[in-house]
């Protein structure tokens, strides 16, 4: 399976049957299609509706999911205004939510070099928000967690910074969610280290090319040596 796919809709280049015909190829038996989506969406009914016509031409299981932003502290989504083609919410951090501003890496990265912030502060905000956003995410419908803790890498942060008390408080929230965590191909993450913790704690993971090509869909390398 590939867990999280890109096509033309948005971040990728390819349109959804070319997408599915690589994942044939690829010998994959299902894929998540995971296109960046917020509020002002407004392509997701068309997006749904070229999927929904794929599945009549595969044997392929073809999941219909966007991937959402947490934007606030408290795990408030940048959700698109109608869920109801969802299959599932790939929920990803690509900023830092901390008081009323949601920091870039490099931001996160300026603060450290200039004594505001403390790598072990940036792993708490970070799974905090996380954990927060996941929990918002599959109140809708299930979801599942993209390029975990990529964030960290970033802003020039080290793994271990992740604690095993941190894990296992991402794991807790996942296994009360019922979020699944993409080990992603393109981000390098999360670890193989926090996998095996993931894995040890009872969580699912799932392989996720994060493919903005058609080319890229189920092919591995980082997910082998993971």
């Amino acid at each position: 399976m590939d867990a999280h796919v890109h096509t033309g809709f948005a971040a990728g280049r390819d349109a959804v049957g070319v997408v599915v015909s690589a994942a044939d190829q690829a010998g994959l038996s299902t894929i998540t299609f995971a296109d960046q989506a917020g509020p002002d969406t407004t392509w997701l009914p068309a997006y749904a509706a070229a999927v929904r016509r794929a599945r009549h031409r595969t044997e392929i299981t073809l999941r219909v999911a966007v991937e959402v932003e947490v934007v606030s502290a408290d795990g408030w989504l940048a959700l698109p205004a109608d869920l109801a083609p969802l299959d599932a919410l790939s929920v990803a951090v690509s900023g830092l939510p901390i008081g009323d501003d949601v920091l870039s890496p490099r931001e996160v990265r300026t603060r450290m070099d200039d004594g505001l912030l403390l790598p072990g502060q940036v792993a708490e905000l970070l799974v905090a928000a996380v954990v927060k956003g996941m929990e918002r995410a599959s109140r809708y419908v299930p979801a599942q967690l993209a390029r975990p803790l990529a964030l960290l890498g970033q802003a020039g942060l080290d793994d271990s910074v992740i604690t095993p008390a941190l894990v296992g408080e991402l794991a807790t929230a996942c296994r009360a969610t019922g979020t699944v965590v993409e080990v992603s191909e393109a981000w390098r993450s999360p670890s193989s280290r926090v996998v095996q913790m993931l894995l040890d704690a009872a969580v699912p993971v799932v392989p996720a090319s994060d493919a903005r090509y058609a080319a890229e869909v189920g092919r591995w390398q980082y997910l082998r040596r993971v």
